[in-house]
């Protein structure tokens, strides 16, 4: 077998959706997407996010109908990842439910809750599996929920908006941190459901909030905030992002330095001059079908092969994606002795045993062919 462990892989991309991850706009980010995945690819979809909620299976089964339906040119193998919760039958430490991962080409993780998410799958078989599998060239899409939980900090939504903790951030899956890359990732950026009465842009926390929350980050870390309708497809192995959708991308981050890093016109009434001088950062904001180097939010380093994962884990997945052996030029051992029963029933001349010797040869995928210099056999 190949050793990978300490090799320079090739990881495949990360998308992540402000939202609407089945909108008619998602449909371009995923078609971008699978125009660079084998011919139908595997598609593996984890619950975990909504896992606690009862209809959790039909949540994730909206996505699954959207790649059927609306990507059927690309012929996706679309398998539902039922990794639920810990302790029961749908844990997402079990080797059978977290087996389609083992050899998916894009893995989905979507809505529910961002803090679930990273209690479930924090260093679980589930987790390690879908890391792996990115590093050996699998995409990954994810969603809402499911984006605040790769942040180096995850930002608590439910607890905030939904029961009135306290403001506070809550350790993250940290996807980002194998690349040296520290983000906070925050979809639903310009989210308006609240209308002129209520500010829920920020993923519901709104502008002054959302401030008090930069306050409580340390140092050194970069805010990427993703407008709905959105994405932002990042390529970690060229080293550049792209915006995708009907919106934009606002990086917030320390790092190298800027003659006038705050434009006050553009940034007039966002709130975000505000938060950028309390953080002493500075803004770059990305529309649709801009780019940018990952390097603008720091220096970015690719993990060399399995560092970091649990050395049998990154064996399984390494073995689990070898090419599978060359079938040998000849017929094998069964075949070739069928050949010798053949070619002496012939000489005997039983042409009866001869003829039902060929029917066997020919059952088991092998043509016989008699020629001036005997037997020839060649593949059905």
């Amino acid at each position: 077998m190949q050793n990978l462990t300490a090799q320079q892989t090739t990881p495949g991309p990360i998308v992540l959706f402000g939202s609407g991850e089945t909108s008619p706009s998602a449909q371009k980010v995923f078609d971008y997407i699978l125009r660079g995945l084998p011919a139908s690819p595997r598609a593996a979809l984890l619950e975990t996010p909504a896992g606690f909620e009862l209809n959790s299976e039909r949540v994730i089964g909206r996505v699954a109908d959207f790649l059927r339906h609306n990507l059927q040119n690309y012929n996706p193998q679309v398998t539902p990842v039922a990794a639920r919760q810990r302790g029961t039958a749908s844990s997402p430490d079990s080797a059978e439910v977290a087996a389609p991962l083992l050899q998916a080409d894009l893995i989905f993780m979507g809505a529910g809750s961002p803090t679930y998410a990273v209690r479930q799958l924090q260093d679980s078989l589930t987790w390690q599996y879908a890391l792996a599998r990115h590093r050996l060239g699998a995409a990954l899409v994810f969603a809402s929920a499911a984006v605040v939980a790769c942040s180096q900090q995850a930002l608590p939504v439910y607890e905030i908006f939904k029961v009135g903790e306290e403001l506070h951030w809550k350790p993250g899956l940290d996807l980002f941190g194998e690349y040296d890359l520290p983000l906070i990732l925050i979809p639903h950026w310009n989210n308006n459901d609240g209308g002129s009465e209520l500010d829920t842009s920020r993923c519901f926390m709104g502008q002054a909030r959302f401030a008090r929350l930069m306050a409580l980050l340390p140092p050194g870390l970069t805010v990427i905030g993703i407008d709905e309708k959105t994405a932002l497809v990042m390529e970690p192995a060229a080293g550049t992002a792209r915006v995708m959708g009907a919106g934009g991308v606002t990086l917030i981050h320390t790092g190298h330095e800027h003659a006038e890093y705050l434009d006050e016109t553009h940034l007039s009434g966002t709130g975000l001059a505000e938060v950028a001088e309390r953080h002493q950062s500075h803004i770059h904001t990305y529309a649709n079908g801009e780019s940018f180097a990952l390097s603008e939010c720091c220096p970015i380093t690719l993990p060399a092969g399995g560092a970091g994962l649990p050395q049998a884990i990154w064996t399984q997945v390494v073995e689990a994606n070898q090419p599978a052996p060359e079938e040998p030029a000849g017929p094998p051992a069964e075949v070739q002795a069928l050949l010798e029963q053949r070619r002496q029933a012939r000489s005997a001349k039983d042409f009866g045993a001869s003829d039902a010797l060929r029917q066997q040869i020919a059952a088991l995928g092998w043509l016989v062919k008699d020629t001036k210099d005997g037997q020839v056999v060649e593949k059905a």
